[in-house]
């Protein structure tokens, strides 16, 4: 069997189980749809939120950029998991008490404020039809490479398969889904780890491999990827960086970005009590960690395989790495994997110098000395955990196996948030705010209308995404860190925050954000259309538009606590609702014994 014929089979099969689920836990009222009826176990809970959470970004992204940066990289896995701690401490038991279907529900009753609940409307949009661009972009590489086809018709074919099972099963049809979606996105992830492991260091356990001695060489296996990466003019793989705030700004923009994304907290409204809401946390965090803890070393082990095909004579040195690195593989000899890949544009060649010979290395460098006229080799970041079979030359079922599951992750993830987009629309504007005496059935059919309205823009975007799949996301998390996560913050935690104060914070932080993002990536992320080149050189204060979520989530405190304490008091009865929400009724002070 080819093994195009085997991702076929992988994929379809695949797609077959996510719409037979979605078929047989189809969505029957509006409960089951927002919320899956409200009776989700917390280990299932658990399970549906990590693949919730465990989006295109973290499977098919989040490696790659662990393999192209190194130690800075590491911010992406400090943040996602920082922030997912913070959620699950601070954030679900409250909004789970407080008994709301949606985010925008519980800051509009908490802040007493049609605008207040309206604008948490627009920042949910923004931030979630961000993130699923993200997702879209790395569907349609998963799609182009491994089923043959284009780009541009993986993300249609994204669409539609998304399309099938999120509109009609709504929550109901999607939380059992992404059950099915983690168990294949897991084993897709960690089986070719594994051997890539072994292959590499003899150890099966691949974060313990990391920290192993290379097999080749002799030499740890961290010491061996510096070697090579910095004969070729990059920075060692574990090198420090320089701009400590922009990595603190942006490992805070990912931490508050995490708990204030809307499609992972409605998770915690599925379960039937407050306390399930808490273990359904504690679980995600275990499902999450099989995949966070297997990451580094992924990313690691990739770029190693990645330089030593180039380079095939520096794979068993242990010294004289310069005579090793001036002999790249002919381009004629370049392995299958590599001349895959340039069928879907996500690898191309450019012999400057005409050769014949691929020079692989960093652009800023200077190797005239060798002949060498540029770098030659273009790599798009996103295929590498996906190109990992390929590159180690794994069985055929092993490249098919996470072809499934890189798919599984995108769409899980843009399954969560166009759910969250279309119960914003259908639930808090059109029956909280223009039309209260909907029906359900007109609900439901709202609902489902946005939701596929939703899955239009999304794909459209994607088409022309602002960055590569984690970075697209890292946007999205900055939005929902300076906008959603302030108000869900001081609607718990602070008794005197009232509406104006609210309205006027999520406004100064969702501005100021997004002028400063489309400011470097384009505005409204139209290529061409960025006011200042995206680089170092010209971000304010050496702050990237990938941290600024941090500041501005800074700006919608201090501007929310200055415009509250200027302006009114909020009433008795929302004060008494905040005290009730944070603890228990009944509970007395603690007694002298």
């Amino acid at each position: 069997m080819s093994q195009f014929a085997i991702n076929l089979l992988f994929v379809g099969a695949s797609f077959a189980l996510y719409i037979g689920i979605a078929i047989w836990a189809r969505a029957g009222s509006t409960k089951e749809f927002y919320v899956a009826g409200g009776g989700v176990h917390p280990v299932t809970n658990g399970m549906a939120t990590a693949a919730d959470w465990m989006s295109a970004a973290s499977f098919i992204s989040m490696a790659g950029l662990l393999a192209s940066g190194g130690y800075f990289a590491s911010s992406f896995l400090m943040g996602w998991t920082g922030g997912y701690v913070l959620l699950a401490m601070l954030l679900a038991p409250y909004l789970r008490k407080f008994g709301k279907f949606t985010v925008p529900d519980f800051i509009g009753d908490r802040f007493y404020s049609g605008a207040a609940r309206n604008i948490a409307v627009i920042c949910l949009i923004t931030a979630s039809v961000t993130y699923v661009i993200g997702q879209m972009s790395g569907a349609g590489v998963a799609f182009s490479r491994f089923l043959e086809i284009s780009n541009t018709a993986g993300i249609w074919i994204a669409a539609l398969i998304v399309f099938l099972y999120a509109v009609f099963g709504g929550m109901k049809g999607i939380t059992y889904t992404q059950v099915a979606q983690y168990v294949v996105l897991i084993i897709a992830y960690t089986i070719p780890a594994i051997f890539i492991a072994l292959q590499l260091t003899g150890n099966p356990i691949p974060m313990f491999g990391l920290f192993s001695t290379h097999t080749e060489s002799g030499l740890p296996l961290l010491e061996k990827l510096n070697q090579v990466v910095s004969e070729i003019g990059f920075r060692e793989y574990t090198a420090d960086i320089d701009n400590k705030l922009n990595m603190f700004l942006f490992t805070l923009s990912l931490m508050f970005g995490t708990a204030g994304l809307p499609h992972v907290i409605i998770r915690f409204f599925t379960v039937p009590k407050v306390a399930d809401a808490r273990w359904s946390a504690g679980w995600a965090l275990v499902f999450i960690a099989l995949l966070y803890l297997t990451a580094p070393a992924v990313g690691s082990m990739a770029r190693l395989n990645l330089v030593t095909t180039v380079y095939p004579d520096a794979a068993g040195q242990v010294e004289n790495y310069e005579e090793a690195m001036t002999n790249p593989i002919a381009y004629e000899d370049r392995p299958e994997w590599i001349k895959t890949w340039e069928e879907t544009g996500l690898i191309t060649f450019e012999d400057k110098n005409n050769d014949g010979r691929i020079q692989f290395y960093n652009d800023s460098a200077d190797y005239s000395d060798r002949g060498w006229e540029g770098n030659e080799l273009n790599i798009n970041n996103d295929i590498l955990v996906l190109a990992n079979p390929e590159i180690a030359n794994l069985p055929p079922w092993v490249i098919g196996l996470i072809a499934a599951g890189g798919i599984a992750a995108a769409l899980s993830t843009a399954a969560g948030l166009l759910l969250a987009i279309s119960s914003a629309v259908s639930h808090d504007l059109i029956k909280k705010t223009f039309k209260p005496d909907i029906t359900e059935k007109g609900e439901m059919l709202a609902a489902r209308i946005s939701m596929a309205g939703a899955i239009l823009v999304a794909t459209y975007l994607g088409l022309n995404p602002p960055g590569f799949a984690a970075q697209t996301v890292a946007l999205a998390f900055g939005i929902a860190a300076a906008s959603i996560f302030p108000a869900l913050m001081m609607g718990i935690f602070s008794v005197t925050m009232n509406n104006k104060g609210a309205v006027a914070g999520m406004l100064a932080g969702l501005l100021t954000t997004l002028v400063y993002i489309f400011t470097y990536k384009g505005w409204l992320f139209i290529p061409g259309t960025n006011t200042l080149p995206d680089n170092v050189d010209n971000w304010l204060l050496g702050v990237s538009p990938l941290s600024f979520g941090a500041i501005g989530a800074m700006i919608n405190f201090a501007v929310a606590f200055a415009v509250a304490k200027s302006t009114d008091a909020p009433p008795a009865e929302i004060r008494e609702m905040v005290e009730n929400v944070r603890y228990p009724k009944g509970a007395g002070a603690a007694q002298d014994h």
